[in-house]
């Protein structure tokens, strides 16, 4: 189920806002389509109830010849009236508390005579009126029409001015498909006029214009809010691209401490972690230089005594151990200085540096190739960079007899690859060569005169410049060392 989910913050806080708008619109929406219901339901009920007293108080003050012709043109697919001289069966409905309000405010809109003889009932369901096939006639309505006869003329495309279609437009769902009303009431000369309504239900609809309202206000709450979330999470990406580039240069610019109070704070803590990094880099450089210096006084008097020993071949023996710890600690200092030196990084055409390296090593007799290489230009520190490749090419020529140097670009990185045609390395030692003075006994005798240090200050400079060193076992003999740098 996670792996759906954006990895990023920024997509998550979005997700998260998206997720709250759409719950907020939906209990809107419902709590809208309530209201609107009940409101539907009191306007429909309210006005089937005027007009029910409008016509009654009509049908009664006019002469006896006009209440058939009233009644007939009153009548509707939403309200059917009937008038006939016994009083009407309510079968379909029965009084309820549904009623009751009914017949109060139609008791308060008729005269006194004619509200003490009302009857009102409300059905749970819908009432078959006209236009049902399974309308029932109200019993006694003989001097109506026939509601058969009614429903014959609705559907031959007859309808008395003023009347309102049974099904309306999309907006007006629940409109005629509501409870059933039943009302009747003795006129002032005895007769009975019926009524049969049917009352809206108020059934949720799709308003429109309200969901278009609500469409137009989530974009502008999306975007705005897509907006917000990325102008937050824009210093998380600073503060990110800041320690990278810490990992490549201790000394790099601190990062500035503006935005909110929790981002200056952040900074703030980044940059005094930054100088304390610094602080420690520079005390161990100075205290290796400071051992690596002290100890060459110790060095010289140890080999002045032991060069006015008789020439034997333990006198020789120790000569070579001195001179061999000599050069530990002359590449300990150098390695210190170059430490020290903050060199300034620019941008530097790689090939053309290699090129340089190798051509400096072949002049001096060392079996040194290249390959042809396309023009990259890298952004870095040459002088560190120059030492490590050196370093790297020095130990293939010493190891392996010669080096063959190619160059290999892609989209995100440089690699450097040097090759050489010596005996190899074991598998379990590939990662071990790269600890500060080790050496291997069998591969790397003491008489090629390194001091184990070569490789250590190599993988230092490269992963300064964010890049790696690996090596590898060729399948046709020899060892390869793979320099990779970012772009």
């Amino acid at each position: 189920m996670t792996r759906w989910l954006p990895r990023t913050l920024f997509g998550q806080m979005v997700l998260i806002l998206l997720a709250g708008l759409l719950v907020s619109h939906l209990v809107g929406t419902l709590i809208f389509a309530s209201d609107r219901a009940q409101a539907v339901r009191a306007i429909g009920g309210y006005a089937a109830t005027q007009r029910i007293a409008n016509l009654a108080r009509l049908v009664d003050e006019a002469p006896p010849a006009w209440r058939s012709r009233i009644v007939a043109a009153a009548s509707s697919p939403t309200l059917q009236v009937s008038l006939s001289s016994t009083p009407p069966t309510f079968a379909a409905a029965a009084a309820n508390a549904d009623s009751q309000p009914i017949q109060r405010y139609l008791a308060e809109q008729l005269p006194a005579p004619l509200a003490q003889r009302l009857h009102v009932a409300v059905s749970a369901a819908a009432l078959p009126i006209a236009g049902d096939a399974a309308a029932p006639p109200i019993a006694g309505s003989a001097a109506a029409p026939p509601i058969a006869g009614f429903a014959h003329h609705m559907a031959m495309g007859g309808m008395p001015m003023g009347d309102m279609p049974m099904r309306g437009p999309p907006w007006m769902t629940g409109i005629g498909d509501g409870p059933g009303l039943q009302a009747a009431v003795q006129l002032s000369d005895g007769a009975w006029l019926s009524f049969v309504a049917a009352l809206p239900t108020g059934v949720p609809s799709a308003p429109w214009p309200f969901v278009g309202a609500l469409a137009v206000m989530a974009v502008v709450v999306v975007l705005t809010s897509i907006w917000a979330v990325g102008r937050v999470t824009a210093p998380l990406g600073v503060i990110a691209r800041a320690a990278e580039r810490l990992g490549r240069d201790v000394n790099a610019p601190p990062i500035a401490e503006a935005g909110t109070s929790e981002m200056r704070r952040a900074a703030q803590s980044f940059n005094q972690m930054q100088q304390r990094v610094r602080r420690l880099l520079d005390d161990r450089t100075r205290m290796l230089a400071a051992l690596s210096h002290d100890l060459r006084t110790p060095l010289t008097l140890l080999r002045l005594r032991t060069e006015g020993l008789q020439e034997t071949d333990e006198r020789e023996r120790m000569l070579a151990t001195i001179g061999e710890l000599d050069a530990m600690v002359g590449a300990s200092l150098s390695f210190a200085r170059d430490q020290a030196m903050a060199e300034t990084w620019r941008r530097t055409e790689l090939a053309a540096l290699v090129a340089a390296i190798v051509d400096d090593m072949a002049e001096a007799g060392l079996k040194v190739t290249m390959a042809p290489a396309e023009p990259v230009v890298l952004e870095c520190q040459p002088g560190a960079l120059r030492r490590a490749l050196v370093n790297l090419i020095d130990n293939a020529v010493k190891y392996g007899k010669a080096a063959h140097v190619a160059i290999a670009v892609s989209p995100s990185t440089v690699r450097i690859d040097i090759d050489d045609a010596g005996p190899g390395i074991p598998d379990a030692d590939l990662q071990r060569v790269f600890e500060p003075f080790h050496r291997l006994e069998q591969s790397r005798s003491r008489e090629t005169g390194g001091t184990g240090l070569g490789l250590s200050i190599a993988l230092s400079i490269v992963q300064a410049h964010g890049g790696a060193i690996t090596l590898a076992n060729r399948a046709e003999g020899g060892l390869r060392a793979s320099v990779s740098l970012p772009r």
